[in-house]
């Protein structure tokens, strides 16, 4: 007995110790710019995407999922655009880490990466990579001034060019590799290359009209003939590093050249009119040369795609976004949530390499795809199963699930209540949920402002918002006055009394509110961080009001300044006794210096008066400040700082503790963490601690109340920059994490039961979902055995990324039954293991989505219904055991 007890309790404490296993992407994305496209030319449903925000976006299914690269092999941005090869598993990119751009190569098909041995300076950024995919040997990079060449997978590389104008740099708008034939279209000519990069001669510009030069290239090569098509601008404008972004009035000219008469020829033809029509990038297949797509914006910032079958004889926009013609919408379009100007440019455009119809591009937000020719074109930023029909007005306030390309900036959470819940966002202005964070909309009025920051609900359960039109407060590009000392419209505190559904304006400051925060012994009693330096002289602190029941009556007061502070208020906590602690964070002057005016204080109500409670590491980059929620008498703080750079911020950074109210504090993190931005305690575990951080993920320590606790990084969080993390006060398995870029993310913590499905519901505790999140690889989740007569009917895709065993041990098999697009989606190189189930399919058919390897044992279709498919991509295993019956 005694060793029975023993063993369960080692068992509970491993699940109260354990790290989440998995993380499943919510919301419904939209804040991040795309870039950088690539589609596999091996399997044309494959394709990556990057964003500006960090990621890099992989799918095997041509949009209608997508899962991302691990941040600590690569860190996507402008150009990151993956090179595919025929060498098994060979692939470059760029990687934007550690404030860098190095070209990666990777050796067994994305799973890791490494920098490139023979980079020729690694302390110099990259700005594009060409592989030649015939020959994967074969690399051209460029940096801002010079471009370089290797035939050895880039082991080494030789200088093949100089920028001609320093100013402006080497401009690489496309390469097209044609056996020996290497052609690299830059603002300096036409480099060309006959004998596979060993000699290299500048065609120049022939035929192109003086005063532009060559901006995007692509080519192609068709029975013998091969043809490049160029998009030019004025020399004056082009510079290495301009964005779509800069569309208007940019696109000077369209040509093409057949190779062999050194000559380009216009192609400003019927169709298009470059008064009007902003084209950025153009895009071919390789093996089409009259089929040629030109992705940019118009007149009316709406993004647009052109298109000829004949050589750029005639053009048409096949991306109609007028009553949104032939493309299938999700929350954007004409009539939506936002209309077609939010996404308003394309910032690339990938065709696939053998196939002129498959088309995707991106904007300032989403990604649009298209396997007919752009005949018709459908969204890929959110669940197809939400999305609306093309020719029709995109309905407005709708729920839309996550498809897993998440790439917006997330704040907050707040629960209103069980089903209920607030996620304030920069850019998309903030979701509300009332499935219990399933689905996501737009469905509130009243609330227009670029940013909400912070939410808090009152005890009559009115809520309170902090707005602004300025998003990303705090980080490092938002800590000068330039970007903060702004008059904002937006700065405001509104308020709901229905839960989010409308929205008024309590207060207006005219600046930025950054957070609010109420006395919890004082309902009439809120405070607010409002963020105005002005060369000191500016409205910016913190404000508070004794009298909030009057709401938009109420009046508000601006504190005095805490010692060494200018006017940037943080993070607001109100203790039990009304005390209240804040942080003031970073500021940089006009040289970009930090100032020695943030940290923690405290505010006495009675005295109205301030007091510094900072370590002297924090003098420079506060972020969050919080309390620990398991000491009674509210005595232990850990504040979270910022390293900054250039002298006395650097080395900073970490996690603060103070078990006296700030009179001492200790530094927990040594060197290990260099920026902090914000803690939460486990509801069920007080030694265990989950820390944000800038670039190094999410962290956790589960002996905290130690002298010394031990700190690991959480190393399956795929995302660099998680922000927050939020418990659901329902359910306290149920761990959120908010991210600078990266949308939500849900987890659930492992509990000693949570491996074993009791009901037949989609989401929450016993469901098939909840058992595959708090699942680790190698695990079987059973199903009890009550599970006998129903059928779990998946409206949400199921995501397998680690090896499980299902396992029913009824002798009634236990009956899945998929959707159009939910289905159960087995990803690359896992292992999944079926035994005793019935799978049903709805008309598509199609019940497993297998990339990995899958064994099915006792698995049968329900003769009733459609037949059941188990759809293969490339690289993926079947083993059927026993009576299989699947067709």
């Amino acid at each position: 007995m005694r060793l029975l007890i023993s063993i369960s309790i080692l068992m509970f404490n491993y699940y109260m110790m354990a790290q989440p296993h998995s993380y499943s992407p919510r919301g419904v994305g939209g804040g991040g710019a795309m870039f950088s496209l690539s589609i596999n030319p091996q399997d044309a449903d494959e394709y990556y995407a990057s964003c500006d925000m960090g990621e890099l976006f992989h799918t095997y299914d041509f949009g209608l999922n997508y899962d991302q690269v691990h941040y600590t092999q690569i860190r996507g941005g402008h150009d990151s655009k993956v090179c595919y090869t025929t060498t098994q598993g060979l692939l470059y990119t760029l990687s934007y880490a550690n404030d860098l751009v190095l070209p990666m190569k990777s050796l067994d098909g994305g799973k890791t990466w490494a920098t490139l041995a023979g980079n020729p300076d690694p302390s110099e950024w990259s700005y594009s990579i060409n592989v030649d995919y015939q020959n994967g040997q074969r690399v051209v990079l460029s940096y801002y001034g010079q471009i370089y060449f290797s035939n050895n997978g880039g082991t080494s590389f030789t200088q093949i060019h100089t920028a001609i104008n320093g100013g402006a740099g080497v401009i690489v708008g496309g390469v097209f590799f044609d056996g020996n034939n290497i052609f690299i279209g830059t603002n300096d000519g036409l480099l060309y290359s006959s004998n596979a990069g060993s000699t290299w001669s500048n065609l120049g510009s022939l035929g192109i009209a003086a005063g532009q030069q060559l901006w995007s290239m692509a080519g192609a090569k068709e029975n013998g003939v091969t043809r490049l098509f160029c998009i030019t601008g004025d020399p004056a404008n082009m510079y290495v590093g301009v964005r779509g972004s800069d569309y208007y009035g940019f696109a000077k000219g369209i040509y093409a050249m057949d190779f062999g008469t050194t000559n380009w020829v216009s192609k400003i033809n019927p169709g298009i009119n470059l008064a009007s029509d902003f084209p950025m990038f153009v895009g071919m297949a390789k093996n089409n040369i009259n089929t040629i797509y030109l992705a940019g914006s118009n007149a009316i910032s709406e993004p647009t795609v052109f298109k000829t079958t004949n050589g750029g004889n005639t053009w048409a926009n096949t991306f109609t976004t007028s009553s949104n013609q032939n493309i299938a919408t999700g929350w954007s379009g004409q009539g939506g949530d936002r209309g077609w100007s939010y996404g308003e440019c394309a910032f690339g455009i990938e065709v696939a390499h053998f196939d002129a119809s498959r088309v995707i591009f991106g904007d300032f937000g989403f990604v649009h795809a298209t396997k007919d020719g752009g005949s018709t074109w459908q969204q890929a930023y959110t669940s197809i199963d939400d999305q609306h029909p093309m020719g029709a007005t995109t309905p407005p306030m709708q729920a839309y699930s996550s498809c897993g390309i998440e790439n917006t900036s997330c704040w907050q959470m707040m629960w209103v209540d069980q089903n209920n819940i607030w996620s304030c966002f920069s850019d998309i202005r903030g979701m509300r949920s009332t499935d219990k964070g399933e689905m996501w909309s737009y469905n509130y009025t009243g609330h227009t402002a670029n940013t909400m920051y912070r939410i808090v609900k009152l005890p009559n359960g009115t809520l309170l918002a902090a707005t602004s039109n300025v998003h990303d407060i705090y980080q490092s590009t938002y800590l000068t006055d330039a970007r903060l000392d702004v008059n904002d419209a937006n700065g405001k505190i509104i308020y709901s009394t229905n839960n989010g559904l409308t929205w008024q304006l309590l207060k207006l400051f005219s600046h930025p509110v950054f957070w609010i925060a109420i006395d919890p012994n004082n309902a009439n009693r809120a405070y607010a961080s409002v963020i105005h330096y002005s060369n000191n002289s500016g409205v910016g602190g913190i404000y508070r009001t004794d009298n909030l029941n009057n709401l938009s009556g109420a009046t508000w007061t601006l504190l005095p300044n805490p010692p060494r502070t200018e006017k940037h208020p943080a993070s607001l906590v109100v203790l039990n006794d009304g005390t209240l602690v804040c942080t003031y964070s970073g500021r940089r002057n006009a040289s970009g210096t930090f100032t020695a005016s943030s940290g923690v204080y405290i505010y006495n109500p009675t005295t109205n008066t301030f007091t510094d409670r900072s370590h002297s590491g924090m003098q420079y980059w506060t972020k969050d400040i919080v309390i620990d929620p398991n000491d009674a008498l509210q005595n232990t703080w850990y504040a979270c700082v910022f390293s900054g750079w250039g002298g006395p911020p650097n080395g900073l950074g970490g996690l603060y503790k103070t078990t006296n109210r700030g009179v001492t504090w200790t530094k927990l993190t040594a060197s290990q963490i260099d920026r902090a931005t914000s803690c939460a305690f486990n509801p069920s575990n007080p030694n265990q601690i989950y820390i944000t951080t800038e670039s190094q993920g999410l962290w956790m320590s589960s002996n905290i109340n130690q002298s010394t606790p031990t700190f690991t990084q959480v190393t399956n969080y795929p995302f660099q920059q998680p922000e927050r993390i939020f418990f659901n006060p329902y359910d306290a398995t149920e761990m959120w994490i908010t991210n600078f870029g990266n949308g939500m993310k849900k987890s659930i913590l492992p509990t000693s039961g949570c491996r074993t499905v009791t009901n037949f519901n989609n989401t929450g505790v016993g469901s098939l979902a909840y058992a595959i999140d708090c699942a680790a690889s190698g695990d079987t989740i059973l199903f009890a055995s009550t599970m006998t007569n129903d059928t779990i009917r998946l409206t949400n895709n199921l995501y397998l990324n680690k090896n499980l065993t299902l396992l029913n041990q009824n002798a009634m098999k236990v009956k899945i039954k998929t959707s159009a697009y939910a289905f159960i989606n087995i990803e690359k190189e896992v292992q999944v293991k079926f035994e005793n189930f019935v799978l049903t399919a709805n008309a598509t058919a199609i019940s497993i989505m297998n990339k990995g390897n899958l064994t099915l044992k006792n698995v049968q279709a329900d003769n009733g219904l459609p037949s059941t498919k188990v759809l293969h991509r490339k690289g993926s295993t079947m083993i059927v055991d026993g009576v299989v019956d699947i067709r």
